[in-house]
């Protein structure tokens, strides 16, 4: 449960505590243009847990954020701030004060000016945190770069669009966008104090990570703030349209039997509860995400077309070989008892698009005879639902002249066979975080050796703008003639159009992005 005296409280708790709190001689002390914090040395690193990047906004709900007062003090950031408030992360510290990064730097000397990379956490729009062990930045810091991880509104605090049923709420569809947009602008004023480069940014992030850094490709209030940027198994090729975003509005409201305005007070944890409002389009709890909302985002990030705002940006896409394996467990309930005669029946509601599922299952078996119902099942889910949003976006920028890079992970869990390479197994990988809890990777001379490839060249990505050098192979821009794609496997190559039969079979089927 959500204590919302704590919420108020917060501000005086975790970022404006002064210096001389807990404080130890050799303890580092970054100085930007918003202020100065006092972290940790651990290590080889400084490290800066808790940083306030936006105001407290549980008593401004629902509007765009503002940063914090300036103070003369010198703020203690050795602490996480909290996480925005979800449906279930009971082991999370929930409170709607959540405006908070933190930073990994191998030194605070400006002169250092090293590469930036920011990340944005995964869990949709609705959940998630970087307060996890699996996204701690030490290892990638240790590769020379400045890590920074934040966290942000979600769900109702960040997405519900009331604008349209209700004046003042002109923000509301937005708001966990301009969240990162804010804090994208603390980067830019501060980050010099910390070692890092302002004119080097990079933002990567994983599943709704990688989303929202697709949103902010096309966010005109996102312009210039970055400089490159991943995306991990998350696109946006369209946003939430603003009369569906009203009518998943309407059924937040109806869930909690209240108008809009009642909506400014209420206590926090009941705002989480209307998330079990049914979606009234996809079905399932209540969807939240960016809204095309004509003040903020006023078209499709790639529809019908790359927008041009992001086409100057090098980007980064990547996908994992069995993406659904991690969505639908391969020992659940929905596996269980699965044959040739249920196949195409079960397959119907996980495609996510208005396919024939009968016709699907017949096409697979004639292409691949040795496939098993199972296998066959998430070769055909990963490929027209999850990795669909990428070759979109990927061949939009192709047309458009674009730089981009495309991979695919394909290292096999050595610690849960039956996942394969499931979505979000690459993300140990790019942080080093193989022995991490939650990690599914092992810590085998192959998995530390991709980690390594991996780590590189991402690096490289935010220093330069390309992800080529250190030990892998190069790794050529993905062109329509030959689709090239980074094979992330023990053995690391480049393949040509991986997966072309099911990337031309879904082909004949009109994508259309979940929550549009």
């Amino acid at each position: 449960m959500v204590d919302r005296r704590a919420v108020l409280g917060l501000g005086a708790g975790l970022s404006l505590v002064p210096f001389a709190a807990g404080a130890q001689r050799g303890d580092p002390v970054a100085t930007g243009k918003s202020g100065r914090w006092q972290g940790t040395r651990e290590g080889n690193l400084s490290v800066f847990r808790g940083i306030r990047y936006g105001a407290d906004m549980s008593r401004r709900r629902f509007q765009a954020p503002v940063a914090p007062k300036p103070v003369r003090d010198i703020l203690q950031a050795t602490e996480f701030g909290p996480s925005c408030p979800q449906r279930g992360g009971s082991d999370l510290t929930q409170r709607e004060d959540c405006l908070f990064l933190n930073v990994w730097t191998p030194g605070t000397d400006a002169r250092a000016s090293r590469p930036v990379m920011v990340y944005f956490h995964g869990g949709a729009y609705s959940g998630g945190t970087v307060i996890e062990p699996l996204v701690f930045g030490q290892h990638l810091a240790g590769q020379d770069v400045v890590v920074v991880t934040v966290n942000h509104r979600l769900n109702a605090l960040g997405y519900l669009y009331l604008d349209r049923l209700a004046k003042g709420f002109a923000d509301s569809g937005n708001a966990g966008q301009l969240d990162l947009i804010l804090a994208l602008r603390w980067v830019r004023d501060n980050i010099a104090g910390f070692g890092g480069d302002p004119g080097r940014v990079m933002v990567f992030g994983q599943s709704g990570g990688g989303a929202k850094i697709a949103t902010l490709m096309a966010t005109p209030a996102a312009r210039g703030l970055f400089h490159s940027a991943a995306t991990m198994s998350g696109q946006q090729v369209t946003a939430s349209g603003p009369l569906n975003a009203t009518r998943r509005a309407e059924a937040f409201l109806a869930r909690l039997k209240a108008r809009p305005g009642d909506l400014i007070d209420m206590p926090v944890e009941r705002l989480i509860e209307g998330l079990e409002a049914e979606d009234p389009i996809l079905g399932g709890g209540v969807y939240m995400g960016p809204v095309l909302d004509m003040k903020w985002l006023t078209r499709h990030p790639f529809w019908p077309d790359a927008h041009p705002q992001g086409n100057a940006i090098p980007l980064i896409l990547g996908n994992t070989k069995d993406e659904t394996r991690a969505f639908i467990d391969p020992r659940g309930p929905a596996m269980q008892g699965l044959a040739w005669d249920n196949l195409a029946a079960r397959l119907t509601p996980q495609l996510r698009l208005d396919a024939h599922p009968e016709w699907v299952v017949a096409e697979f078996r004639a292409r691949y005879p040795a496939m098993s119902p199972a296998d066959l099942f998430y070769a055909a889910t990963t490929a027209g639902r999850s990795w669909r949003g990428q070759v979109i976006e990927a061949e939009e920028r192709a047309r458009a002249g674009a730089p981009a890079w495309v991979y695919r992970f394909d290292l096999q869990s050595p610690v849960d066979r039956l996942r394969g390479a499931a979505h979000t197994d690459d993300i140990p990988f790019v942080f080093g975080t193989l022995d991490a809890s939650g990690s599914k990777s092992g810590t085998g001379r192959a998995a530390r050796a991709l980690s390594q490839a991996m780590m590189e060249a991402f690096v490289a990505h935010a220093a330069r703008g390309d992800p080529n050098g250190a030990g892998l192979p190069r790794w050529p821009r993905h062109t329509l003639g030959e689709r090239q794609t980074m094979m992330f496997d023990a053995k690391v190559r480049v393949e040509n159009d991986p997966r072309g039969w099911e990337r031309e079979l879904f082909s004949r089927f009109q994508y259309i992005q979940p929550g549009s």
